[in-house]
């Protein structure tokens, strides 16, 4: 039997000497009374870009769902299991939170695999293939085009599909009530692993730009 990887148990202690320390109130706090964030954020599982972290957020501050590519699946409730549509549902009606974000970045596997039609093992794999083909011909299209280079492409891919995903959360009935009421919003953003850098996309124009501070 496998011992349970020692680098998580060193982190976990650095952990409890350091920040726990320092936030062990807020903790209880928040085991006591629960939790109550404000801002969802829906990301890619990519080790590479942590929200938690790219946002310096306290505990208990983002409810935080991940999955490949930061996708969203249009409404469908039907029998299936809709972890992603599950997540949104119980931060949107559980918890009551008032902003959403999709968060996409820079080098995303899933994207590249989209756009790349070569047999890998994220194309014959049992669910992946599936999950990214709600893209639909978006990959084609921006494939299609030779006048741009791969890391263009790839780039573009990755912010069409936050806009798609966006289009596709709309879907739900009481996300597109509540956005209507004004009591919810939806936002994009991109970020950018080798520079740090955040794109935030404009909500009239659809643009990604640097938010000023």
């Amino acid at each position: 039997m496998h011992s349970f990887p020692d680098h998580l148990l060193k982190g976990h202690a650095n952990f409890m000497a350091g920040r726990y320390v320092r936030e062990k109130d807020r903790y209880r706090e928040l085991a006591a009374s629960g939790q109550n964030p404000t801002t969802m954020i829906i990301a890619c599982c990519d080790s590479r870009a942590a929200p938690e972290m790219i946002f310096d957020c306290e505990p208990g501050e983002v409810f935080v769902l991940r999955n490949v590519a930061n996708l969203v699946p249009t409404y469908q409730p039907d029998g299936g299991q809709h972890g992603t549509s599950a997540g949104i549902e119980f931060a949107v009606k559980g918890l009551g939170i008032s902003n959403i974000v999709i968060m996409g970045h820079g080098r995303c596997g899933g994207i590249k695999a989209a756009l790349n039609p070569a047999p890998s093992p994220l194309h014959s794999g049992d669910f992946i293939g599936k999950w990214m083909s709600m893209l639909g011909d978006l990959p084609d299209q921006v494939g299609q085009n030779d006048l741009m280079t791969a890391a263009e492409r790839q780039t573009a891919l990755e912010r069409i599909s936050i806009r798609n995903s966006i289009r596709n959360l709309r879907t739900f009935p009481y996300v597109a009530d509540l956005e209507a009421a004004g009591k919810l919003a939806v936002h994009g953003a991109w970020f950018d692993i080798s520079t740090g850098e955040l794109w935030v996309m404009d909500g009239e124009s659809g643009d990604f730009v640097r938010p000023e501070i």
